[in-house]
């Protein structure tokens, strides 16, 4: 007789999740974890970071009172109070998940866990082992940050995202590598706090996944804030010194130069924690490290799933969150919808935000979509004027033949707030129509969501 009906290998978004959903259906549930309930987006990631964030955007509104009819004198930073106040967040959230599994009656079992059959694991700490076993095992063991091969991240010069999170010291020239949402966050936050940032992308545009006007848009802004920004470039050496770190950084003209920064930020992808579980010899297929897994997350080995970070893309929170409650509902004999990856939002939280949700402008075409546009900029939003933030537009995409809303893409401030409307409309299959005929509030930044439809079907009033 199994010890449980399921058992969750790792405790992020994604696994507890996963665990609180499957008690409240009436399954014995545990949950394995070998450093801090809540996992690296609580106590590492999401949360934190967010913090940190809000420190940089209260700072540089303080920095600039005076367009608000304000007066601030003697602004400084402390970068060591800052750190302290996200740890303490993230502290706070780990406590929360740790009265959630109570409430949930979810058995939590600190240590590392161990495959040893499909429905067997061994959890060791401190020298000593147990072995559980359960009709179904979740694997939710996330991922961590891929090193840059010619230089690993040493936590003094060269940074992952988890090291740039309590710095040993403030940066005073910082070179950042990558520019997906991890590397640009931290090149915002950074910008914000004082240090001089450049950002190298491999790629011709920063922040490749989004829409290219979005891209575009972002570059400028954060030109303007300060930063240099390098697309078609790479890292052609790397190597921390005793007082700081010297790059030689290729162009996209294929000129090499040779230049000295105090810290080094790498954020070029993330590497599945799949290894030295198990899975390899319980023959579980994977794709490059990632599990390969079926639209109900099931991989190949009956009664083994994999969810979050460890699966396909996108790599979100709030995807393996929903992974996690499409396993459970699952193995618990419901029929939950398949995850649609086009209804996945993606948020980041630089200054200015970032938001989206479905196919870009070109995606949608390259698919074959006949498409209408729509683009209303934050400077016809009497909201954002009045906010004394109007740089940033909402950018809709539509299929002419049905009216179906192929994607929407945001830039601008607390779009990662407003993009959820969006994605409402997508999962539920609204059509122009139904945007068009929603009444807005006003005043709100939300009548940007408004116009940008109504201008794809050139019905736009305020511009």
């Amino acid at each position: 007789m199994s010890d449980y009906d399921l058992i969750v290998l790792g405790s992020g978004p994604g696994g507890y999740v996963a665990a609180i959903r499957a008690a409240q259906l009436g399954l014995k549930v545990a949950i394995v974890e070998r450093e801090n309930l809540g996992g690296i987006c609580l106590n590492w990631g999401c949360i934190p970071t967010k913090a940190l964030l809000r420190s940089a955007e209260i700072y540089h509104y303080m920095q600039h009172a005076g367009e608000y009819g304000l007066t601030a004198a003697n602004i400084s930073a402390d970068i060591d109070a800052v750190v302290k106040r996200s740890r303490g967040i993230a502290k706070q959230l780990n406590q929360g998940v740790t009265h959630l599994m109570k409430k949930n009656k979810v058995t939590v079992h600190m240590g590392d866990g161990k495959l040893i059959a499909a429905n067997t694991l061994t959890v060791t700490k401190d020298g000593k082992t147990e072995e559980l076993t359960a009709k179904n095992i979740i694997v939710a063991t996330g991922a961590r940050a891929r090193d840059l091969p010619l230089a690993p991240a040493d936590g003094k010069r060269i940074w992952t995202y988890r090291h740039a999170m309590v710095p040993p010291e403030m940066p005073k020239k910082l070179l950042v590598i990558g520019s997906g949402a991890i590397g640009i966050e931290f090149a915002s936050f950074y910008n914000d706090m004082g240090a001089e940032v450049t950002v190298v992308e491999m790629l011709d545009r920063i922040v490749p996944v989004e829409d290219a006007d979005v891209s575009a848009f972002l570059e400028k802004a954060l030109t303007k804030q300060g930063m240099t920004i390098m697309t078609g470039a790479g890292v052609e050496s790397l190597k921390a010194t005793a007082t700081g770190v010297s790059a030689s950084i290729k162009g996209k003209d294929g000129t090499i130069v040779a230049s000295e920064f105090s810290h080094c930020i790498v954020a070029i992808g993330i590497v599945p924690n799949t290894e030295n579980i198990g899975l390899e010899a319980l023959g579980v297929e994977m794709d490059r490290g990632f599990l390969k897994t079926d639209s109900s997350c099931r991989t190949n080995v009956p009664g083994l799933w994999g969810i979050g970070d460890i699966t396909v893309p996108p790599w979100l929170a709030h995807k393996a969150s929903h992974e996690g409650v499409i396993a459970a509902e699952t193995i618990a004999g419901g029929h939950p919808h398949a995850m649609n990856p086009l209804n996945i939002p993606g948020c980041t939280y630089c200054h200015p935000q970032v938001a989206s949700v479905g196919l870009t402008e070109a995606k949608a075409k390259e698919a074959g979509y006949d498409v209408k546009v729509g683009n209303f900029p934050f400077l016809g939003n009497g909201k954002a004027i009045a906010l004394g933030a109007a740089e940033g537009f909402v950018k809709t995409v539509f299929d002419a033949k049905t009216g179906e809303l192929l994607g929407a893409h945001m830039v601008g401030a607390e779009v990662t707030e407003l993009i959820q409307g969006y994605t409402i409309g997508k999962t539920a299959e609204l059509v122009e129509a139904d945007f068009m005929q929603t009444v807005f509030p006003h005043p709100t930044l939300s009548e940007m969501m408004h116009e940008s439809v109504l201008g794809a079907y050139g019905k736009m009033i305020h511009m």
